[in-house]
């Protein structure tokens, strides 16, 4: 048996970039994928980052002594130690839209992606040219895949074929393909990883590396100064987790130390009700915006009040002005008027302000307009579209007839109210220039339209002209003389 000193070999693993020292005793022949720097040659210094050193000693059964030698372990960094690769990489589009809660601003790249069992890594081209232009210390983009949510999301981008990937920490990626068999695989191994990192499967925490003693498969514990984290609980939805993240990861959390949070959800949650706030009087009841049923029982009358004061003016000062109803009031008086009509407030519209008569009227259409349901009820519309299309004279008037008798009362009386009014300011034509036509092109959208726009609207607005002016034509004979 030769005796001399021990030689020590340095392996360089071709593959995985990992550095292994071996004694020549303990290994005659290097694997053939690696590359051998003798020990005993003199080469330069390596410096590695994250080189453990670590004191061997090594002894010999057979001589008794014990040569102490110092030898180096190279140990990568916990965030370059990576589990075994589960898809391989590929070109998908990837865009970051949240950093720590924070949203950013989407911008789309081209990436090569590579899926481990815990981890996400992003590359600006393949792997092999992209491990070969890093710069040392330098890291890929990743995600860290503890604790993510991915789901299908078509809210958060125009394209199609869209995941999205949130982590506990607040960080959402979108990744997306043009072939949706693409991105389906990627969604599938993703969410499989996630699933597996959830339960925790092998018997490890999430994102945390082990060391492997050489020639053996004991894994040896790396030392930590962190208390041991629980054990992650079963995940919630997706939704919730949000809402979640959104309460206890607040960009504000530097604030909440002088209380302002806490004094803010207290305040919160102590704010009064809406009826206690109606019963102090701070806040009233709107006329515009309320629907029909609802003021005329708190006015407790079948023809809102606004309304009554409108007709009555308009009949008063204004029914030969010039296009009454067809030309525009000021919009910034109109709202003037409004506001204090919502206010309940003493209104005299024989005051100066209100002195051009086309502020009034503009304001008695917006009013109906702004009815939650019009005049004529949503679940009469087709009803009276049907009405409408018949061709007999006396059988479409008496259908129109019997469909506004079958309206809720302050509706039937309202337009009864109306219709009359109109009907007066025909009669003064010769001067406001108003014809049963362009009546009914004003009134027609502002009295009735469809709960919803399932047809061609155009035509539901003839429709719409045609129904008003029928009624206008036939109003003694629908609603009986003055």
């Amino acid at each position: 048996m030769m005796h001399g000193p021990i030689h020590s070999f340095l392996y360089t693993d071709q593959s995985s970039c990992s550095l292994f020292i071996k004694t020549a005793q303990s290994m005659m022949f290097p694997p053939p994928c690696f590359t051998v720097v003798s020990a005993m040659q003199k080469q330069p210094a390596l410096v590695l980052p994250g080189a453990v050193q670590m004191r061997i000693k090594s002894s010999q059964s057979s001589t008794g002594e014990r040569l102490s030698q110092t030898k180096s372990m190279v140990l990568p960094e916990p965030d370059t130690l990576q589990k075994p690769t589960v898809l391989k990489g590929e070109y998908l589009n990837k865009a970051k839209i949240a950093e720590g809660g924070k949203k950013l601003r989407k911008n789309w790249t081209s990436t090569w992606v590579v899926l481990y069992s815990n981890q996400l890594l992003f590359y600006k081209e393949s792997k092999q040219e992209a491990v070969a232009n890093l710069k040392p210390g330098g890291k890929a983009d990743g995600v860290d895949l503890c604790g993510a949510a991915i789901e299908w999301t078509t809210e958060k981008s125009s394209r199609k074929n869209v995941i999205q990937i949130t982590t506990p920490t607040g960080h959402e990626f979108l990744l997306q393909a043009d072939h949706f068999p693409t991105i389906c695989k990627w969604h599938d191994a993703i969410k499989k990883a996630v699933d597996s990192l959830s339960s925790g499967a092998g018997g490890q925490s999430c994102g945390r590396a082990t060391i492997h003693r050489s020639n053996s498969t004991e894994c040896l514990p790396r030392p930590t100064c962190e208390p041991a984290k629980p054990k992650a609980k079963e995940t919630k939805s997706d939704h919730r987790r949000s809402i979640m993240f959104k309460l206890n990861y607040s960009a504000s959390d530097s604030a909440d130390k002088n209380g302002v949070k806490n004094r803010l959800k207290k305040f919160i949650s102590r704010r009064p009700s809406m009826k206690t706030l109606q019963e102090k009087g701070l806040i009233k009841d709107r006329v515009f915006g309320c629907h029909m049923l609802t003021l005329c029982e708190r006015e407790r009358t079948t023809v809102p009040r606004f309304v009554k004061l409108c007709v009555e003016e308009v009949e008063k000062r204004g029914l030969d002005a010039d296009g009454i109803y067809r030309v525009s009031g000021n919009l910034a008086i109109i709202q003037k008027l409004r506001f204090l009509v919502d206010q309940e407030e003493e209104l005299d519209l024989g005051d100066s302000q209100w002195e051009d008569i086309h502020v009034i009227t503009g304001a008695l259409k917006m009013f109906f307009r702004e009815l939650p349901e019009p005049l004529f009820p949503f679940r009469f519309f087709d009803l009276f579209v049907e009405s409408i299309k018949i061709k007999e004279p006396t059988q479409k008037v008496q259908a129109m007839k019997k469909l506004i008798h079958q309206l809720p009362k302050p509706n039937h009386n309202t337009m009864k109210l109306l219709f009359r009014h109109l009907r007066r300011v025909l009669t003064k034509s010769q001067k406001n220039l108003m014809s049963t036509q362009g009546i009914s092109i004003v009134f027609g959208p502002t009295l009735m339209w469809p709960e919803f726009e399932l047809g061609n609207m155009e035509v539901n607005m003839v429709y719409q002209n045609q129904i008003v002016e029928s009624i206008l034509i036939e109003c003694v004979e629908i609603f009986g003389p003055e």
